[in-house]
């Protein structure tokens, strides 16, 4: 019988059928984050419970430290303390921490890849939301709450209730301007945040297949912001030659195992879907949130709807308005969705030789320590700071806004994260959620501004 890529790498991990549709499944690797992390590994300890495989544990500093340049821990106190349990805890339990400071730090969703760590037709778990990003790269991941985190350790299993199928054909060649953050806001306002609650969706097409690992990452990303836990994409030879060399990835003999391994992952043809959507690429323009959900989003040549009111109260504009034109304060490059190279690259070169907004304070923020180390390299930090932004250490940042670096009450932000709810930055923050070229457009023009017209 033909099968998804999805039920092959399910069918592969599935060590139990408990009943009522649940099933035990073997975890092949962990991430951990300070916060997540630190929390779980606490309640293991009171329970007396060893963790059972640390080798297939890797943790990284994230969510609660600082960004400021040179900075070595938290904004706080708390998160200092947070920091150095997680440190204790990880070296008591044998577990690898990729420390402040060390190749290897940086957000989890970016160094799981970045170290090779995240493999195809592996299964992954991590104590955060956004670990869909790694079905970018054929693996099966999805994030976990505390309580699964605890079980994870003590067992190296999951319990999880198999979803159904969904696949996306992204189709067409996407026009100038158009990157992978457009690809995924536009199906999020097209089928909305619960259009894949209870599916595992499959990114597919020309699109899609255009798109570097990097891009891939970031549609991959934005999969819990479509109701979906898990989000994939089929490994191919742009996969493989990404984590060939890579820390964490096999090599020599093994390597060559590996990838005749990974080759028959992707779905049969003739593999049917419990639902199928599809974008026409081509039609699409750059796309820029509105509202305080992603669904919230429009084309920046659109006009403003009145469909939520409330919405529209909270951000501070008028229905049947241009979104273009709109003034903003703030401008926030990082995040697990658009802090990769590639990123960053795509921001530089619009802001080459231009100066921010005096009125926009911006902010760029790597995802990993040798993220920031290639970009200096590349002269990045340079055309940064040259236009007044701020250049920054590797870290989840005003993302979330958890480590107190946050935008200001009422103050506007284009930002390249994934999540623009009510307070997600910082106490009535304003978050338009939008590409790393749109970003940058917007703190040079110091207002929201269709980026083709750069």
């Amino acid at each position: 019988m033909s099968q998804t890529l999805f039920d092959k790498v399910w069918n592969l991990h599935a060590i139990d059928d408990l009943g009522d549709g649940m099933q035990l499944m073997f975890v092949d690797r962990h991430l951990m984050h300070e916060l997540s992390g630190q929390r779980g590994q606490l309640e293991l300890k009171e329970r007396g419970i060893r963790t059972r495989s640390p080798a297939l544990t890797i943790g990284s500093m994230d969510h609660v430290v600082s960004t400021v340049p040179g900075a070595k821990g938290g904004n706080a106190p708390w998160a200092d303390k947070l920091i150095d349990s997680f440190r204790v805890e990880s070296k008591k339990a044998g577990i690898k921490i990729y420390d402040i400071g060390q190749d290897g730090q940086g957000i989890v969703h970016v160094v799981g890849p970045e170290l090779g760590f995240t493999l195809p037709g592996t299964l992954l778990v991590c104590g955060d939301s956004h670990t869909c990003t790694h079905g970018a790269l054929g693996s099966l991941a999805w994030g976990i709450g505390t309580s699964e985190l605890t079980h994870v350790l003590a067992t190296q299993t999951i319990v999880q209730q198999k979803p159904k199928a969904m696949r996306v054909d992204f189709r067409g060649t996407p026009a100038r301007g158009i990157t992978a953050k457009d690809l995924i806001l536009a199906l999020i306002g097209k089928i909305g945040t619960a259009g894949g609650m209870g599916y595992a969706v499959e990114y597919a097409g020309e699109a899609i297949r255009g798109l570097e690992m990097e891009g891939r990452m970031t549609v991959c990303n934005l999969s819990i912001e479509l109701g979906a836990k898990i989000g994939m994409i089929a490994p191919d030879e742009k996969t493989f030659a990404y984590l060939k060399g890579r820390r964490h990835a096999p090599s020599g003999e093994r390597w060559e195992q590996a990838l005749a391994h990974w080759k028959t992952l992707p779905s049969d043809t003739g593999a049917t879907f419990d639902k199928e959507h599809a974008i026409d690429c081509a039609s699409l323009a750059p796309q820029i949130t509105w509202g305080t959900s992603p669904e919230d989003v429009i084309g920046v040549d659109g006009t403003i709807p009145g469909n939520k009111p409330e919405a529209l109260a909270y951000m501070g504009l008028t229905e049947g308005k241009p979104i273009a034109g709109t003034q903003v304060d703030r401008v926030f490059i990082g995040s697990c969705t658009n802090s990769r190279l590639p990123d960053l690259r795509a921001a530089a070169e619009l802001i080459r030789g231009r100066k921010a907004a005096k009125h926009v304070k911006a902010w760029v923020v790597p995802g990993s320590w040798r993220i920031k180390q290639d970009a200096e390299k590349e002269g990045l930090h340079d055309i940064f700071l040259a236009a007044g932004f701020e250049w920054r250490e590797a870290g989840c940042s005003m993302c979330v806004g958890v480590n107190g670096e946050q935008v200001e009450p009422l103050a506007r932000c284009v930002s390249t994260s994934n999540r623009n709810f009510v307070g997600r930055q910082g106490p009535q923050a304003r978050t338009h959620l939008a590409s790393p070229a749109m970003a940058a457009a917007a703190a040079i023009a110091g207002e929201i501004v269709d980026v083709r017209g750069f």
